[in-house]
């Protein structure tokens, strides 16, 4: 978690304003509790939902036996559970946590060696995560993601309501070519909120924007998101379209925004102060790429071509292109390194390689076949949909997609439900909530608001979370699994 507010320190004794912080800030924590018990109560019943289903919703007369959990099953299952409650809680890696508890489980209760344990372990999406990271990290210190941000806005004209497209368009081609989201968010939140304090366009608004367009790309052929997805649906005997995933995430997030623009017009809030559509943004001053911002721009371009047109492993050309960057600028070397999202790797190879040890003892089996007892398929999908999209305005998108779309199979295998638009909706429903302030883009929203506007930024998009969390997970069930257009 990012904290979504910043303390000022100061020698001076407390005054009524600083009381006044900390009444706020006990206020946001009692909201946060408040919200946080939802969120397990939701997830308490839902399992309550899938162990009874079979006696609330099944017939009365049973002929077969009803799947039920055993004792080597429900052990892992509760240590998942606790992990996400801490991970929720505290700022702890759940990817170390899952490899310790591949570890506990694994040796201690199921007596399987090391090698066995790591049999699952995930080491295509490790390198890939290594190599575009370790590649933009560079494109971001030598300033070519400043020059594609600043050509683009230059762009405009002055045409004010056009940027929080602009942004949305860069965020989703910065994600689409491999870069994580909050990365996407935290590279553009700092212009594209100074932008909008200028041009009075509504913070939140354009922080939506920007994130809405992370997410529009980040399940393209190139991104650690859909090579993760993909990979998890094909080891699972549900291999699903990496093409339409990417248009699906981007159509509903594309819809979404529109949705944003509209809802924030009609309640007279899109625009802020008596600005019209032209304001004074400094346009004046282009910036030309030269040196290492000309070779990295060719360097993407040489990604794309190697990895769309003769379909090499994203990892690999990602680090090669890194390697040639890092060879004219051996000093900074280091810098690059640090560059890596380590934590991301932690994360997802540990939660993929607990995962696969719950799929090894049944348990992913086992309460799909819960799940099946309930009856109608779309009515799971549906369920499934919304437990992990409220689970993701808390926890992280990437560990509930590790978890959550295993358990598609056994739908998708005795249902005539689309393996694409079930786990694209999945997907989407489980980043489209990460405009909530407790989430690591919201939270990158919030911090780059106004110093003295940044309790209100928290408050209204709060709101605005809700009303995705409610309308996001429906709206991609009912675009992706009913229709079965993918």
């Amino acid at each position: 978690m990012t904290n979504t507010a910043e303390r000022t320190i100061d020698t001076a004794p407390a005054t009524k304003d600083e009381a006044e912080d900390a009444t706020k800030e006990q206020g946001t924590g009692r909201r946060r509790r408040m919200l946080l018990v939802a969120v397990a109560g939701v997830l308490i019943l839902g399992l309550a939902a899938l162990v009874l289903g079979g006696n609330l919703f099944g017939p009365a007369a049973a002929t077969e036996p009803e799947p039920t959990l055993t004792a080597t099953q429900i052990i892992p299952l509760a240590i998942l559970v606790v992990m996400f409650v801490v991970a929720t809680k505290w700022p702890l890696n759940i990817g170390v946590m899952g490899l310790v508890a591949s570890f506990a489980v694994g040796y201690f209760l199921l007596g399987m060696n090391d090698k066995e344990i790591l049999a699952e372990f995930p080491a295509s999406i490790v390198l890939t995560i290594i190599g575009v990271t370790y590649f933009f990290s560079m494109a971001q210190r030598n300033g070519t993601i400043d020059v594609v941000v600043q050509s683009c806005v230059r762009l405009v004209r002055g045409k004010t309501m056009v940027l929080p497209w602009v942004f949305f368009l860069l965020a989703a081609a910065l994600t689409a070519l491999g870069t994580f989201s909050p990365a996407a968010v935290a590279l553009l939140a700092p212009a594209a909120i100074g932008f909008a304090y200028e041009s009075r366009i509504h913070p939140v608004v354009m922080g939506a924007f920007i994130i809405n367009g992370a997410h529009a790309g980040g399940f393209s052929p190139l991104s650690v998101a859909g090579v993760l997805v993909h990979n998890i649906a094909e080891e699972n005997g549900f291999p699903i379209s990496q093409g339409a995933l990417f248009a699906a995430s981007f159509a509903i997030n594309l819809i979404l925004s529109v949705l944003t623009i509209v809802a924030f017009a009609l309640l007279g809030r899109l625009r802020e102060g008596s600005a019209g559509q032209h304001a004074d943004l400094d346009t004046s001053a282009p910036i030309r790429p030269h040196g290492q911002q000309i070779l990295t721009l060719v360097l993407i371009a040489a990604m794309l071509v190697c990895t769309l047109g003769f379909h090499m492993p994203i990892g690999f050309v990602a680090l090669s292109a890194g390697l040639v960057l890092a060879l004219i600028n051996i000093k900074e070397h280091q810098t690059f390194i640090g560059g890596i999202s380590w934590s991301t790797v932690l994360l997802v190879a540990g939660m993929i390689t607990y995962v696969s040890l719950l799929q090894h003892v049944g348990v992913i089996d086992t309460l799909a076949e819960m799940a099946l007892a309930l009856g109608a398929p779309l009515l799971i999908a549906l369920v499934l949909c919304f437990v992990i999209g409220i689970g993701s305005a808390f926890a992280s998108s990437t560990a509930l997609l590790t978890a959550f779309i295993p358990m598609a199979g056994p739908l998708l295998a005795t249902s005539s439900l689309s393996a694409s638009g079930t786990v694209a909706a999945l997907a989407v429903a489980a980043t489209v909530v990460d405009v909530s302030p407790f989430s690591t883009d919201g939270a990158l929203v919030v911090a780059n608001a106004r110093e003295d506007d940044r309790q209100r930024v928290y408050r209204q998009l709060m709101i605005y979370a809700g009303a995705v969390v409610l309308a996001g997970p429906v709206l991609a069930w009912a675009l992706l699994v009913p229709t079965g257009i993918m």
